[in-house]
């Protein structure tokens, strides 16, 4: 497995070792020493989740507040999805900075997205899994999130508009100059 530092503090893209052969495949997803060593701190994921999505749904941009921030490793175990995350820390040197990377089944990256930060996605193929570790519990009250298509953070979403599949709630969350 090898690390990519991003152009975001702190996040990082995980490109695994694949071994192949006729019967398929074989790689490690993860690795707790291997991966606190290429992030350098410690992390302790607590919870696995799992969402299946259609093609358009478009997921985000969410985050968890305070005490209840959460870090999360992110994949894709079926399909393809653009995935995003956006520091919003505000004494980081990346604040309001974005990535936006394709995670896939095929190519097997993973994402790192350290607290403090908005994440979400959108799928690009007809159907995809996405999976994803946390380090916090989920807390409802401590809920956050930046509207999909904020102006500051001009996202390319990879799909045309009338294509996004959104939640009722995620089409209310509010602008970056709502939250700073």
């Amino acid at each position: 497995m090898k690390s990519i530092k991003t152009n975001l503090k702190d996040c990082y893209i995980l490109e695994p070792t694949v071994f192949g052969d006729e019967r398929g495949y074989f790689f490690e997803s993860y690795n707790k020493n291997k991966f606190e060593s290429f992030i350098e701190k410690e992390v302790n994921f607590i919870q696995d989740n799992e969402a299946f999505s259609n093609k358009g749904a478009l997921r985000g941009l969410h985050f968890q507040k305070g005490e209840h921030a959460q870090a999360k490793l992110v994949r894709v175990t079926q399909g393809t999805v653009i995935d995003v995350a956006v520091d919003l820390r505000q004494d980081s040197d990346t604040f309001l900075q974005h990535i936006a990377i394709e995670l896939s089944a095929d190519n097997k990256k993973q994402l790192f997205v350290p607290r403090g930060f908005a994440h979400g996605y959108i799928v690009l193929s007809d159907t995809a899994v996405f999976n994803y570790k946390c380090d916090n519990w989920y807390n409802k009250s401590s809920e956050g999130g930046v509207i999909y298509n904020d102006e500051t953070l001009n996202i390319d979403w990879k799909l045309s508009p009338d294509q996004f599949i959104i939640s009722d709630k995620d089409k209310i969350l509010p602008r970056i100059k709502e939250l700073f």
